[in-house]
């Protein structure tokens, strides 16, 4: 079975990695569906093997889907190839007791169909991603491989109508019962299926405003989601095919901003809409930032601020300077310039950075439903955070702050006039 799935997805590489991906993009965002599919494409008539394709979330009722698909289908002993962004707990264990009892092969891959001939053959790319609890699904196979180009991503367990902006949610003790019931439900599920618990430890650690963690190669091994021997990874054929306070003041910050959602506050003599959110690198608080928009000098503007503390529990330094601040905003990328980044208290670091906005973009930022923004730092010693904050009180305060800067903007037009 091992060799069998080397050799299929080997052959498939070149037309995989050739075949344009936008396809599959929108099909990991859809209900999960099964399909058998052969490969290689050409010559398929002479050495053409099958596999499950596993595209798109995982819902509670995938798993009868897979049973229903699983009646028409020999899949004792066959590969299922997963890419998936993840989604129901419920549904990716009872997929992966399913996938358990047929004693199937698991493995990361993006199918690929071609637009023309047999609609049955297709490519397996090893650029698939396996996301969440796609990522516990995986662990079900009786064999698992995950290629050298696939990712493998996990993150905390939270109700998924309040990750966009978890730190401004409220949350009752049903909502915790459920959390940790779903916790529980796991870690016997990777007892069951001869899974390390520590792949559950892993995913606990990312909260929902940090970007999914990326299990690293070591990782995947240890964890048992990557079977391979070690002769097959280093061929050079095989590596393809598989392939802190509320009133600190430090750094310019402000007084009076709130961790659970957006508000308008005055800064330096102008009304600006700011907000508080913790800083952490895979779970572990290191300090908090300010996120803050004030009135610019013209009406359509914005002056964007980013005050941050962090701090280290290396006793013997104090965290290394920020290299770059960014924020990641309706698909653009904006970098701020850093004013200041020094230490300030022992074993902490200040950081001070500013740049400009459109109104328009958080105007926008703030009327879509369940909308975040990203920031990311750098240091000098390449250590780097990736934060997201949700929009959480934008929509109440923007007008007010639009108003105020029009205001601002007028009177600013006014005291030229008169100069003149």
């Amino acid at each position: 079975m091992q060799r069998t799935l080397v050799a299929l997805i080997a052959s498939f590489v070149l037309v995989a990695l050739a075949a344009p991906a936008h396809a599959g993009d929108y099909a990991r965002a859809l209900p999960m569906q099964f399909e058998l599919r052969y490969g290689p494409i050409e010559n398929c008539n002479v050495n053409c093997r099958p596999w499950v394709s596993a595209t798109g979330m995982i819902k509670p009722e995938t798993a009868r889907d897979f049973d229903l698909f699983a009646q028409s289908h020999n899949l004792r002993g066959a590969t299922i190839a997963f890419d998936s962004e993840g989604g129901s707990v419920l549904g990716a264990v009872a997929l992966g007791r399913a996938i358990r009892r047929l004693e199937m092969t698991t493995t990361v891959g993006r199918t690929m169909v071609p637009s023309s001939g047999d609609p049955r053959t297709a490519a397996l790319s090893p650029r698939g991603d396996c996301d969440s609890m796609c990522a516990f699904v995986l662990m079900a196979g009786k064999n698992r491989f995950v290629p050298q180009f696939a990712r493998v991503r996990v993150h905390q367990i939270w109700l998924g109508d309040r990750r966009e902006d978890a730190m401004a949610a409220s949350y009752s003790a049903e909502d915790l019962v459920l959390v940790q019931r779903d916790i529980g439900r796991i870690a016997r599920y990777l007892v069951e299926m001869g899974g390390s618990i520590e792949l559950l430890e892993i995913a606990l650690r990312i909260p929902p405003w940090e970007p999914m963690r990326a299990l690293t190669r070591e990782e995947l091994a240890r964890l048992h989601l990557d079977g391979r021997p070690d002769p097959v990874e280093t061929k050079p054929v095989a590596a393809v095919a598989m392939a802190g306070a509320a009133s600190s003041t430090s750094a310019g910050r402000s007084t009076g901003i709130n961790e659970r959602g957006w508000g308008l506050i005055e800064a330096s003599g102008r009304p600006a809409l700011a907000r508080r959110h913790p800083l952490t690198v895979e779970g572990e608080d290191i300090g908090s930032f300010d996120l803050m928009f004030a009135c610019g000098d013209s009406p359509d503007q914005l002056v964007v601020t980013y005050a941050e503390t962090r701090r280290t529990r290396d006793v013997q330094r104090a965290p290394a300077v920020l290299s770059n601040v960014e924020i990641m905003l309706g698909g653009r990328s904006t970098s701020l310039a850093i004013k200041s980044s020094s230490p300030g208290r022992p074993l902490e670091l200040d950081t001070f950075a500013s740049g400009m906005l459109t109104m328009a973009s958080i105007k926008a930022f703030g009327e879509a439903a369940n909308r975040s923004l990203t920031v990311t730092t750098s240091s000098r010693d390449k250590a780097a955070t990736s934060i997201r904050v949700g929009n959480f009180g934008v929509v109440q305060n923007f007008s007010r702050l639009a108003s105020a800067c029009a205001k601002i903007s007028q009177q600013r037009s006014a005291n030229l006039n008169e100069k003149n």
